[in-house]
């Protein structure tokens, strides 16, 4: 079988899965399209504001396509096929169910966050926990979403703006985010990224197949990776964020805020 066939099999299980089994992931939860949304009950204008589903569904996709979510993957490619396997199946049955609840809830508890949430059905104790864990969590992965953009952005340009010059504009952007309302910075900049982010990715496959690029080494299901590192349980270290919902979730209610319907 030639590798390439791997990635479209694995392109159009994701398809299916998110028609099949997101639609019955809908109807368990119990969707309701009738029912307002906190974007039309609770508008303020800042965090409660009605924006297109494009827009939404833009931003929701930056968010859960973090450094994570790109990085994981992209060293993943050493394991071979198998990381497709994973991807897969780790996204239709758990990152993509987990996302589309966290939202989804939040949603019925009038766009609360994560913490409120647990607290309103696990208890006080529960809810204090969960915002020490979602601290702790936020002060990691900030590092991180700070650190490896700056880290990057240094290396592409003059040495003048330097790793401490992109920090310093990131941390200002973060800022300047975080207090305007959410369609100013957030609704207008995310979706531009976000359609550059399918762009580059439609427009990388396409010339795989067109220019004949082999997707792996090998199709064969052995292990790739050059310094002979088990597959199993090391892939799932690997491709955590690309598979798996853990920060993306705490960023599922910026977006039930937003929605129309």
């Amino acid at each position: 079988m030639p590798n390439s066939l791997y990635f479209v099999l694995a392109t159009a299980a994701l398809i299916v899965g998110y028609i099949v089994y997101g639609g019955i992931v809908s109807k368990v939860f119990g969707t309701q399209p009738e029912r307002p949304t906190p974007a039309k009950t609770m508008a303020d204008g800042v965090d409660y504001v009605e924006m297109p589903t494009w827009k939404v569904w833009l931003v929701q996709l930056l968010n859960i396509a973090g450094v994570g979510p790109v990085f994981g993957p992209i060293l993943g490619a050493l394991w071979g096929p198998s990381a497709l396997v994973w991807i897969v199946i780790g996204t239709i049955f758990a990152g993509a169910v987990h996302d589309f609840m966290a939202g989804m809830l939040s949603v019925r508890y009038n766009g609360a966050n994560v913490p409120a949430i647990v607290g309103y059905n696990l208890g006080n104790i529960a809810k204090q926990v969960m915002r020490v864990f979602a601290v702790v969590l936020l002060v990691l992965v900030g590092v991180v979403f700070v650190a490896a953009p700056a880290g990057l952005l240094a290396k592409l340009t003059p040495a003048s703006l330097n790793l401490t010059f992109w920090v310093c504009v990131i941390f200002a952007y973060y800022f300047i985010a975080t207090i305007m309302p959410i369609d100013k910075i957030i609704g207008n900049f995310y979706p531009v990224f976000g359609a550059i982010l399918i762009i580059m990715a439609v427009g990388i496959t396409t010339m795989m197949f067109v220019s004949g690029t082999e997707f792996y080494n090998s199709a064969h299901w052995a292990n790739q990776h050059p310094k002979g590192l088990p597959i199993f349980p090391l892939v799932f270290i690997t491709i955590a964020c690309g598979a798996l919902s853990g920060f993306h979730a705490t960023q599922s209610p910026l977006m039930a805020r937003c929605m129309a319907n």
